[in-house]
């Protein structure tokens, strides 16, 4: 897992190559389309909440997640017709997945396929696949193919908004600074090793990696912890943040409001007696938290991309000091299929 994250960078760098030149192609498939649909399951649903985000807050298309058992144990007839259909999925084998892009497309969705399977029948049956180049992945926790995802997402949602898909070249070496705070994450980690229960909460497009963040500790390190937006943490389970269930936020450093918006989060879970661990932010956020891991720094809408990294290293970390291989954590597959 560990060789895997520092193999980010050129995952990302070689996926940025393949998949730019397409922009044109993504923006003709999208054009008439009103909504986009993100159909996928586990890390890659984690992935699709940053497409959703940045296909609604840029692209100006309602981004909505799937609810594929609509499809597969439901078999509902929708009306998808100006509807962009975009599965995402590791493996591009998830029967599930496959069989929702299929019930999407003859509901009248175009369909796009983002997954590290080229030679998957997700990416076979759907209108444009955009294949990811992070190679192939070891360890059962997802970390180069996330961050590819992630990648994928936004050249669509760049792309779809007309926007300069070619800022995203700045990725690959912003990714590479973020891989310093390693001994960082050790010395957390280290922290970290009673930690039973955890609260995971950011706002806007870093709410997507909360939820990253959080799945990774529940499956690498056996921590139940709860990725939740910051509006959703305030709305009650707030409570369960205390002297014993620590709070980690993260926080885009360019976020304008919402930076303003976890810092004072920050304050608050303090204030209730709780350990205050960040990812990003600035000088204030870090004030507001016991531990900060930095972050790049970039804008709000390619921030995603840096910020899960100190978190995947933190993860890492956390199992190795609980003793436990996060290459193979207990009762998990590298391809899940659900139906």
């Amino acid at each position: 897992m560990r060789a895997e994250i520092a193999e980010q960078p050129a995952a990302v760098a070689a996926t940025l190559d393949a998949l730019l030149p397409l922009a044109g192609e993504i923006a003709r498939l999208g054009e008439g389309t009103r909504q986009v649909l993100f159909i996928a399951r586990g890390s890659s649903d984690n992935a699709a909440v940053y497409g959703q985000y940045l296909c609604s807050v840029r692209a100006g298309r309602l981004g909505a997640l799937a609810s594929p058992s609509v499809a597969t144990a439901y078999r509902a007839s929708v009306d998808l017709e100006g509807v962009l259909a975009v599965s995402v999925s590791q493996s591009g084998r998830t029967e599930e997945i496959v069989a929702t892009q299929d019930w999407a497309r003859s509901c009248g969705a175009r369909t796009v396929a983002i997954t590290n399977g080229a030679d998957s029948p997700l990416a076979s049956r759907a209108d444009l696949a955009l294949v990811t180049r992070a190679g192939e992945e070891l360890a059962v926790p997802a970390t180069k193919t996330f961050t590819t995802q992630l990648a994928a997402l936004a050249v669509l949602g760049l792309a779809l908004a007309g926007d300069d898909v070619a800022r995203l070249r700045a990725v690959p070496d912003a990714i590479s600074g973020v891989l310093g705070v390693a001994d960082a994450a050790e010395a957390l980690a280290v922290r970290l090793t009673y930690v039973e229960r955890l609260a995971v909460s950011a706002r806007g497009y870093a709410y997507a990696i909360a939820r990253e963040l959080a799945l990774k500790l529940q499956e690498a390190c056996y921590v139940t912890a709860l990725g939740l937006s910051y509006a959703d943490l305030e709305h009650g389970p707030i409570a369960v943040v205390d002297a014993s269930t620590p709070a980690l936020l993260l926080a885009a450093a360019r976020d304008g409001a919402m930076l303003e918006a976890m810092t004072a989060l920050a304050r608050r879970c303090r204030s209730e007696g709780a350990h205050v661990f960040g990812i990003g932010g600035d000088e204030e956020f870090a004030a507001a938290c016991h531990v900060v891991l930095r972050d790049a720094g970039l804008p709000a809408e390619l921030a995603p991309l840096t910020l899960v990294v100190p978190g995947q290293l933190l993860t890492e970390a956390l199992a190795r000091a609980k003793g436990i291989d996060p290459d193979a954590p207990r009762a998990l597959r590298k391809v899940t299929q659900t139906t």
